[in-house]
This record gives C-alpha cells, structure tokens and sequence, in this order.
C-alpha cells in the first residue's frame, strides 16, 4: 500500500511540475492528440496543448514542409470546430489556405493576418495567444530571443492556447522558453505500384528539443485519409550539437 501510495504522490507533483513548466493541464495531458508514435516522445506520451513550439526553417522547401507538418498538428487539434490565428510579416507568408483541406483543416476556420514588420508581428502573436477563444496560434517570423519567448509562454499558460512559431532563416538560435524544437526536411515521395506521378508527402521530423522528454526523429507520410504513417523511428537521443 505504501508503493502505492508513494507512486500517486510522485505522479501529482510529476503533473504539477509540467504545469508550472507550461506543459498541459492534467485533465488534458489524458487525451492525445492523435499524431501515433511521435506522442510518446512527449511527457505522459501526449503532444503538449497550451505551450509554444518552435519550428525552425533554413530554406523555402523545408519551410514549405514546416507549414505541411504544422497543418497536420492544427488539424488535429481543431477537429472540434477549432479557430486557429495565422500571423506572417509580408511578403514571407506563401501559404495557399485552399491546400489546407488536404491537411485536414478548414481554411475558413483559420484567421490570417498579416504585419509590416517583424515588432509588429511579435506584436499581434501574443496578443493572440492571449485570447482564449482561439484553439492555436501560428506565428512566422525570424527572430525570437528569450525574453520574448517568456512572454509568450506566459499568455498561453492563461489561456490553455497552443502556440506555433515557425522561425525562417534565424539568425539567433540560442535557448528560448519554448516546450519544443522542430526541424522538418522532405523525402521523395513514392508512388503506389511504382506508377509514375507524385505520391503522398514524405518528411524527415525531427524533435530536436523538447521539455522533460526525448529528442526523437521520424520518417512519416500523410495521406489526407489514412493519417500519418511512420516509415522509420530512431528512439536514440538527437545529437545535442545538432542544430537547425
């Protein structure tokens, strides 16, 4: 009884502790999200809801590869009539809402909003992440210090929002408060049969950081019917020296 006992203990203070850090509340650390494999890198193998992620980008095709992954996630997470805010600095925002149906999402359910300047843009996310009447948030600019990222995490803590920050050929990619850090690179898509054509998206995902969980990387394809499929998992630990 007292192992017993000894393990809720360690399991509330576990939740707690993940909270005050800016992971999900415990009600809702119980309810994946539905991305499969890639949940379990994640504390209590659930994808963090109201916390920032950062996703970074060094070129127009992985970033066009980012905004694919990020669709993905928003599509998940907005199932239930969900209301997302899409925040660019002009002219960077390239992405084409239509397409957003193949990714699960309803463009007209996605805000887009775009700035003149980078403060401006900054500006407008947390703003944003502030209003809890939006299920997520996706932010694309360049820079991001830390401060800046603490503020963020701070509003989404209030307002239990999921944040996305899709940096674009940083200059600075130092330590930011965020819960995450992703990288997403294309693969050669196959097509069914070896008929010629093009076949479903393909993606190298990497989870190069991520709060009281492991770094992780995947091989995975989406097909608008069938989800994601994982082709190849590595469960090692991601070079720390890595970088995006």
């Amino acid at each position: 009884m007292k192992k017993i006992a000894d393990k809720l203990v360690i399991e509330q203070l576990q939740q707690r502790i993940m909270s005050m850090q800016g992971n999900s509340k415990p009600s809702e650390q119980q309810l994946p999200v539905g991305l499969g494999q890639l949940e379990t890198a994640f504390p209590g193998k659930v994808f963090p809801r109201a916390a920032i992620h950062e996703f970074m980008s060094v070129s127009s095709q992985q970033a066009a590869c980012t905004s694919g992954f990020i669709s993905v996630i928003l599509g998940k997470l907005m199932q239930h009539n969900g209301i997302c805010i899409w925040i660019s600095t002009k002219p960077r925002r390239a992405l084409f809402p239509p397409a957003l149906t193949g990714f699960g999402v309803e463009p007209h359910r996605i805000l887009f909003v775009d700035t003149g300047k980078p403060r401006q843009t900054l500006w407008a996310l947390e703003e944003a992440l502030k209003c809890n009447a939006v299920t997520a948030v996706v932010g694309e600019l360049n820079e991001l210090d830390f401060n800046e990222s603490r503020r963020l995490q701070l509003a989404v803590e209030q307002s239990r929002v999921t944040g996305f920050i899709h940096r674009f050929r940083p200059k600075n990619t130092g330590a930011v408060a965020c819960v995450s850090r992703w990288k997403i690179t294309s693969l050669p898509s196959i097509t069914p049969d070896g008929l010629p054509g093009i076949g479903f998206p393909r993606w190298h995902v990497e989870l190069l950081k991520v709060k009281n969980g492991m770094p992780c990387e995947w091989q995975v394809e989406w097909c608008s019917k069938l989800g994601l499929k994982y082709i190849i998992q590595t469960d090692h630990l991601i070079n720390a020296s890595k970088t995006a």
